[in-house]
């Protein structure tokens, strides 16, 4: 193609991020971390069981290296049905960067305990590591590997940006310990956490981040019951659904240039937010986080998952870590 002739390009410019250190201990030289505590975050009639599960890394390389945003392996004891020894699984951390005794020697990250019934077998099933890591007791020992992770991060200056986190379930995760960071640096910045859940029993941290959003204006913490009606009697609706509801807050966050997305949790969220988007943000604002094929912008009730990346290919200001 002719030089004349070529498209015009876009500049997807993203915040810098800050250097982090990454797999200071690997499955072949792993940590040994000791459980300092482990508290239930849920509801008593909730039916999920999460428990936010701090453990002391102190002399180990993890300890004071990892932020908020990063990830760090579990290697669970013993053994599959085969003989093989379990693999490692990955948990956010969900301390801020001081961790959660002031000095970054005690990281935590919050865990479900995965329940569920074999398809074919119709068989209990339970989760290796996610089952160990909450029937840990305080002062019971954890093998460790990390930090992993270098994109789902903070900028490197924070207060160059307004924020806005959307998780459900366990993806506030890495979302309680940004929002922490920001508060605790005393920026001015603008955040926003929408946060979704089934039941108001669900919501993790609720009492924590309630009070924070009391301490600081520049904090909105706004819930989504997908399966309850809302506090003010709303009817149920899907975290996604907020960019409508509370479209004066989050357009205007978003439209500005210091705007940066966060989107942690299940990965069927993803679509629904990228389609609230290309309904609320005006054109040149939608373009700094969505590049869409003209065709697919006429067609937004059509999306489908298989055209992200495809069709509507998400920015560098959009941050996602789903599954």
């Amino acid at each position: 193609m002719a030089a004349t002739d070529a498209q015009p390009t876009h500049r997807e410019e993203g915040p810098a991020l800050p250097s982090v250190s990454m797999h200071l201990h690997t499955p072949a030289a792993p940590c040994v971390g000791t459980v300092v505590s482990s508290e239930r975050c849920t509801g008593a009639k909730s039916q999920s069981f999460v428990r936010h599960v701090a453990i002391d890394v102190s002399g180990t390389q993890i300890a004071r290296t990892i932020r908020p945003g990063q990830s760090f392996g579990v290697i669970p004891p013993g053994a599959d049905e085969q003989g093989r020894s379990h693999k490692l699984r990955l948990y956010s951390v969900s301390s801020p960067s001081r961790g959660e005794d002031g000095k970054g020697d005690v990281i935590a990250t919050t865990v479900k305990r995965t329940i569920d019934e074999h398809w074919q077998t119709h068989k209990l099933f339970l989760g290796v590591a996610s089952n160990y890591l909450c029937d840990l007791q305080v002062g019971e020992k954890v093998t460790l590997t990390g930090p992993s992770g270098k994109r789902f991060l903070l900028p490197a200056d924070p207060a160059a940006h307004d924020y806005v986190f959307v998780a459900t379930g366990t993806g506030i995760a890495p979302f309680r310990g940004m929002i922490i960071d920001l508060l605790e640096s005393g920026i001015t910045s603008q955040i926003a956490l929408l946060m979704g859940v089934p039941y108001a029993n669900d919501l993790l941290y609720h009492p924590f981040l309630t009070e924070l959003a009391s301490k600081h204006p520049n904090f909105h913490y706004i819930t989504a019951l997908s399966r309850e009606r809302q506090p003010d009697g709303a009817q149920p609706l899907y975290v996604q659904q907020r960019f409508q509801t509370h479209r004066d807050l989050l357009a205007t966050l978003l439209a500005s240039d210091r705007g940066l997305l966060y989107v942690c949790g299940l990965a069927g969220m993803e679509l629904g937010i990228f389609q609230q988007l290309a309904r609320t943000l005006p054109g040149p604002a939608l373009e700094q986080y969505l590049r869409i094929d003209p065709e697919a912008l006429g067609a937004i009730d059509a999306w489908e998952r298989r055209m992200i990346h495809k069709q509507v290919r998400p920015t560098r200001r959009i941050f996602t870590e789903v599954y």
